[in-house]
């Protein structure tokens, strides 16, 4: 006999993309799981780089850490998953990505009821389809559409991801990186393909400081040494962030007054975070992959470019005009609208 969705309380997993800024995205998942279901638990599967932002995810119970390697299926390791997976009980898998690998593990577990959009080769592997994936206009539609139930119309607005960090974590790294309390923007400018990366960072540090505002430049190892030129144009009022825990990133966003983030893992996370956030757009489309934040804008260039967006990692045409007409003085004006209008909001 089925159980009634309002008395159930067996576990779910959910199998999200493990890169930063769809693993946060996939929150919304977790939100409307719980708004359908509020007494079953909810896991989360993720890599040892995604982990931290787990610990800052209301209604997650746990996350299951499990590092499978890219490049090859790694039977072994897929099996201990699955003895993992069965041990712990899970009657309910949401598998996010279309992918035959990421289907296994709860397959072999016996996990009874495999939700996943048709992929690849995943015949068997998957025990409950969900079709017209591609009538679906946006990336959060694709994930959060999974789990509604069977034929149910898409809502007009999905429950956006949230990202909850305590007031007392954010002061104590304040205290630990020697922060003072004045307002803060955090850059951000890093991202995965060359083609997201705005090239005026420097510039933009520069003009943020001359107007008093503290600038930290947030990031992995690989901005490092991006991280050293904007601090050397910028002055002593920039500091460099960067550093090789994800948990630093999250508090620098929560901490900042305003972020201004290429298309971005880090661009999500702050949104998530309920920070005021611009997200700098070129060849990617803000229709698809805009910050989910009431508080974000959006940011393109004035310039006519015919090829934006490519959606390409690599600019192979036009010479990167979508991100390079793109105004450092541009990107500071629109910093300073934004903490103004932040700053109205907490006077009322």
């Amino acid at each position: 006999m089925e159980v009634p969705e309002s008395v159930d309380t067996s576990p779910i997993l959910v199998i999200p993309y493990m890169w930063i800024g769809d693993f946060v995205r996939g929150h919304s998942v977790v939100r409307v799981l719980k708004q359908r279901w509020p007494n079953r638990p909810v896991d989360v599967l993720t890599t040892s780089l995604c982990a931290p932002l787990v610990d800052y995810m209301p209604g997650v119970r746990a996350g299951i850490v499990w590092d499978l390697p890219r490049s090859r299926l790694a039977l072994a390791k897929q099996w201990g998953l699955a003895t993992l997976l069965k041990a712990n009980g899970y009657r309910t898998a949401l598998i996010l990505p279309r992918t035959w690998k990421s289907a296994l593990a709860p397959a072999l577990a016996g996990i009874p009821e495999r939700v996943g959009f048709v992929g690849e080769f995943r015949f068997g592997l998957l025990n409950r389809w969900r079709w017209g994936e591609k009538a679906l206009p946006r990336f959060i539609d694709k994930l959060a559409a999974l789990a509604l139930p069977d034929g149910a119309p898409l809502p007009p607005a999905w429950p956006v991801p949230e990202l909850r960090v305590p007031a007392e974590a954010i002061g104590r790294w304040r205290q630990a990186n020697g922060l003072g309390g004045g307002t803060a923007v955090a850059l951000a400018p890093g991202s995965v393909g060359p083609a997201k990366r705005w090239t005026h960072y420097p510039g933009a540090a520069r003009l943020l400081a001359q107007k008093g505002l503290e600038v930290w430049v947030v990031g992995g190892p690989g901005e490092k040494a991006l991280a050293q030129e904007i601090v050397a144009s910028g002055g002593a009022g920039v500091r460099d962030l960067t550093g090789t825990d994800l948990r630093n990133g999250v508090l620098a966003m929560a901490a900042a007054q305003v972020a201004i983030s290429n298309d971005s893992g880090l661009m999500h996370v702050a949104a998530a975070l309920g920070t005021p956030t611009m997200g700098i757009f070129g060849p990617t489309s803000p229709y698809l992959w805009a910050p989910l934040n009431g508080l974000a804008a959006t940011v393109q260039t004035k310039t006519h470019v015919p090829c934006q967006p490519c959606q390409r990692p690599v600019c192979r045409i036009n010479d990167h005009r979508c991100m390079r007409d793109i105004p450092a003085a541009d990107v500071a004006e629109i910093a300073a609208r934004v903490l103004a209008e932040a700053a109205a909001r907490a006077a009322h």
